[in-house]
């Protein structure tokens, strides 16, 4: 194996998936600006979309998104901005 290919900074790194609150521990050598507590110890906190825990793929469970309404907030919030691009 070549030497000196791999990050030197891997720690011990807290991702949370934001669609269940899931957290979980591993190394990862990501930057983060944020840290939490999990039993008495701190870690950095990468937040995550979505994970195996909440992925439909692994939980079998299909999700209904809502894009409808993602559509009418997003024409809501910037119409004024899209009309005066016309």
């Amino acid at each position: 194996m070549k030497k000196d290919i791999h990050p030197k900074n891997y720690r011990l790194v807290a991702f949370k998936d934001m669609s269940n609150e899931d957290t979980f521990i591993t190394k990862s050598s990501a930057a983060s600006r944020e840290t939490i507590t999990i039993d008495g110890v701190e870690y950095p906190l990468l937040k995550l979309e979505i994970s195996n825990t909440s992925h439909p793929f692994y939980t079998g469970k299909m999700k209904l998104l809502d894009t409808a309404g993602r559509v009418d907030k997003f024409m809501t919030r910037y119409k004024d901005h899209l009309n005066k691009n016309k």
